[in-house]
This record gives structure tokens, C-alpha cells and sequence, in this order.
């Protein structure tokens, strides 16, 4: 079974339908509501003409008697008769009547009269024509008489369906009118759309620094311009990570392998003995073994940054955990003079293989860059929610200028890359902290020493953001 992608809906055809719509909507409404006005006020002048008929023929009836009727029952509007007039006497037998009523309206169409009240008027058709019926029973000379009347309302019936095709026609013309009015309005306002593509197609990988300017566009759509800019701020500064990143891997590996095929082409310039050849060997497994350590720090930060990287946390004594870790690096520190403290108590909840792997990071640079005859002090405490380790160093420390960016991979405050490492320590220390939804901080300055302090959520706190994100 195929299927098909439904298509993508259309803001402006949406517009145009929606504006249309209530278009119609509103003007089928007024128009109904003033045809309903028009025609009820029509028929209630139609009933006061009626009765106003029926009251001049009941007193002409009284006052002048049969023969007074006669120019009432007669008379005509244009070609038709405006009204049908007849008399009846106390048996039923018809005295007078207006000249064929007999064939339009016979006696038995008419409404009952027991009074001398008119009675409600009915409607009746026949022969294309229409008429209002009524009756009243008067008395005139003491002798009891029924009038008739049907009130020719044919005209008013045309002139219904004349204003309806008017309005009918007002309405199409109406809906169309809003069409138009709908499609010019929806091309206007999305036209900023329009421009605002223009601007971000401008955008390519040598032209980050291109911004959409929030301040030229309507307040509907300066929160998208501003998230837009935020996002290119980011992806610029992301490309432009990722080109030093590039610049910088290529020569870090450019270092060792330089090194080895120099070393390689010089052995091979001439016989050598078995010292020389295992020497050139020996300095090759080195400069791959340094290799080996990169690729391994990248893949692990490749994993920290996509969530693979699965830790297994768990509650130990931090103490015990530096000392141990301290130990580690403690010949190295008395060879060179260079005094390691551990001071504090506090409890970890963490992945012990990673923060060993932290820690170690961390100590390991200050031995590096620490004079001979310094002091590496490294302290633990429990903060809010909680557990910081905080290592201090007696070095040169970092100009303020570099700070921002010591976490980043490769960086080095040395741009002649004089010093040893490869950049990656710091990074490391910062994922597996990030990992911990933890934080790295650093404060330092020229000649004042370095503390980078780690913070390391409580279990209470881990869990509970853990739940959050799940």
C-alpha cells in the first residue's frame, strides 16, 4: 500500500478561507436580519392597512348603507384590485361583492367571525396571487351583516423575492469583495515572511555574522527574529569552535606523525646498528602511544556529548577518594618539592571511575604547570545540594583574556604550544562534570596561581533532576 505525504497547508490560503468566511458569515447575518426587518415591517403595515380597510367598510356600511360600499368594493390599485370585498346578510347569502372574488376567494376560504371583533388574518393562495383574509360581522340598521375582505398582497410577495435576489447578489458580491480584500491582506502581512527567508537564505558558512535586525520587523514576529539571531549567534560561534577544533587536531596529529616519519626516513638513510633501530622504535611506540591518548580523549568527549556516555554514580567518602588519587601522583610531587594537601570531609555521589579520572586531570595540570618548591592544596566540603573539591595551585596562572575558553578542547593558553599536553585535560574535567549535571569554574591570574573548583550534585538533587528530564 502507497501513501502520500499529505501537503504542507498554506498560512495565507488559511487567512484568506478564515477572513472569507467570517466575511460571509457576518454579512449573511446583517443581510438576513435587515431582510427579516424589512418584510415584518411590511407585514405589520400590510395588517394596519387591512384593518383600517375593514373599519371604513364597517362604517360606511352604518352610516350609508349598502349602496355607500359600492366605491370601496370597487376600487382598484393599477390593473388589480387592492382589496376583495364582500357582504353577506344574516342567512349567509352574498348581498355584494367585488366583481370575480367569487372564482379568487370563495366564501368558505374566509375565517369564522362570532363577533364584531376582525379576525386574525390568514394567508391564502391561488392563482399566482396571494391574499391576507379576514372577516368581521357588523351590525348595520339593527341588521346583521358579515364582511369579507382579502387583501390583495401579491405585490408585497414579488417585492419579497425581489429583495432577497438583491440581497442574495449583495451577499456573492460581499464574499467576493472579501476574497480579494482577504488575499491582499494576507500577501501584505506575509510579506515580512517573505523578506525574512530572503535574509536567512544570505546566510552561508563564510557569513555567519549576517543578523535578521528584530527591530525592522513587526512585534508579531521580533520574538522569531530574536531566537533567530540567537541561533546564529550560536551556530557562529559553533562554526568557528569547530574550524579552530579542525585547526588544531590537524596539528596535534601533525606533531607525532611528523616525528615519526622523520625519525623513520633518517634510520633509513643508512645501515644502523640494533641500539639505533630500537631506539627510532622506542620513539615511535611513544609519539603512538600520545596518538593513541587523543583518539581515546575524543571519543570520549564525541560520547559525553551525544548522552553515550552511560555513568554508574554512586555514594563513597570524597576524602578517601583524593588521598587515594593523591597518592598516585605523590613521587612525581616529591621529586620536584612540590607539596600536595588534602583538607575537608564530605560525601560523593558520583561515578568513581570518572571522577578519579577528573581529579586526576586536574592535579596532573597543576603538577605541570607549578613550580618546583610549590604547593598543590586540594579541598572537599558539602555546599547546597551539593559537594564541592575545590585544587588550588602555586603556578603562573592565566591571563584573564583566556579564561573563557581553557574548557574548550585544545585550547592552550600557550599559543606556541610550547607546553606539554594536547589541550584536552581541562575539556575532559568539564564533560564529566557536565555528565554529573554538575559545574567547572575556574579563577586565576597572572602570577597568582589557579583554582579550579568542581561542584558534584547530592543524590537528592541528582535524582530529582533526573526525574525532571525524564
Amino acid at each position: 500500500m502507497s501513501s502520500s505525504r499529505a501537503e504542507p497547508r498554506s498560512i495565507s490560503t488559511q487567512l484568506v478561507l478564515l477572513f472569507t468566511l467570517s466575511a460571509a458569515l457576518l454579512l449573511s447575518c446583517s443581510l438576513g436580519i435587515l431582510y427579516w426587518v424589512v418584510v415584518r415591517h411590511a407585514f405589520e403595515e400590510d395588517n394596519i392597512v387591512l384593518a383600517d380597510k375593514v373599519d371604513a367598510l364597517e362604517n360606511a356600511l352604518q352610516q350609508g348603507g349598502l349602496d355607500a360600499l359600492s366605491p370601496e368594493i370597487h376600487e382598484t390599485h393599477g390593473s388589480e384590485y387592492a382589496f376583495l370585498v364582500r357582504v353577506l346578510d344574516s342567512s349567509g347569502a352574498t348581498i355584494k361583492q367585488t366583481p370575480g372574488m367569487e372564482t379568487l376567494l370563495p366564501a368558505n376560504v374566509f375565517p369564522p367571525s362570532a363577533s364584531r371583533e376582525i379576525a386574525a388574518p390568514i394567508e391564502y393562495q391561488k392563482a399566482g396571487h396571494v391574499f391576507a383574509l379576514t372577516t368581521r360581522g357588523p351590525v348595520a340598521n339593527g341588521q346583521p351583516f358579515t364582511l369579507q375582505v382579502g387583501q390583495n398582497r401579491s405585490s408585497d410577495r414579488r417585492f419579497e423575492k425581489e429583495l432577497r435576489t438583491l440581497l442574495a447578489l449583495v451577499l456573492g458580491l460581499g464574499v467576493i469583495a472579501s476574497a480579494l480584500i482577504a488575499v491582499t491582506v494576507a500577501r501584505r502581512g506575509l510579506r515580512p515572511l517573505a523578506e525574512m527567508r530572503r535574509s536567512l537564505e544570505r546566510v552561508q558558512p563564510g557569513h555567519l555574522s549576517e543578523r535578521i535586525e528584530p527591530a525592522r520587523w513587526p512585534r508579531e514576529l521580533q520574538p522569531l527574529a530574536v531566537s533567530f539571531d540567537a541561533m546564529l549567534g550560536r551556530l557562529e560561534d559553533s562554526f568557528t569552535r569547530l574550524s579552530q577544533f579542525s585547526a588544531d587536531l590537524a596539528h596535534e596529529l601533525r606533531t607525532p606523525i611528523g616525528n615519526m616519519i622523520g625519525e623513520a626516513q633518517v634510520a633509513l638513510t643508512r645501515e644502523r646498528n640494533a641500539d639505533e633501530y630500537r631506539s627510532v622504535i622506542e620513539s615511535t611506540a611513544a609519539e603512538c602511544e600520545r596518538l593513541s591518548g587523543i583518539i581515546d580523549n575524543l571519543l570520549f568527549l564525541a560520547r559525553a556529548d551525544s548522552a553515550e556516555q552511560q555513568i554508574q554514580r554512586s555514594q563513597f567518602n570524597g576524602r578517601a577518594a583524593l588521598e587515594k588519587i593523591t597518592s598516585f601522583y605523590q613521587p612525581l610531587a616529591e621529586e620536584r618539592r612540590i607539596t600536595i594537601t588534602c583538607e575537608g570531609e564530605a560525601e560523593i555521589f558520583a561515578d568513581p571511575i570518572l571522577f578519579n579520572r577528573a581529579v586526576g586531570n586536574l592535579i596532573d595540570n597543576a603538577l605541570r604547570f607549578t613550580p618546583d618548591g610549590g604547593s598543590i592544596r586540594i579541598s572537599i566540603r558539602n555546599a547546597e545540594n551539593a559537594t564541592e573539591i575545590s585544587i588550588t595551585d602555586t603556578g603562573s596562572g592565566i591571563a584573564p583574556e583566556h579564561l573563557p575558553r581553557v574548557f574548550d578542547r585544545f585550547y592552550r593558553a600557550d599559543p606556541s604550544r610550547s607546553s606539554a599536553g594536547t589541550g584536552l585535560g581541562l575539556a575532559l574535567v568539564r564533560s564529566i562534570v557536565d555528565l554529573h549535571g554538575g559545574r567547572a569554574m575556574i579563577q586565576s591570574g597572572l602570577g597568582g596561581g589557579t583554582t579550579v573548583t568542581l561542584t558534584f550534585p547530592n543524590q537528592t538533587a541528582a535524582e530529582t533532576k533526573q526525574l525532571r528530564l525524564s
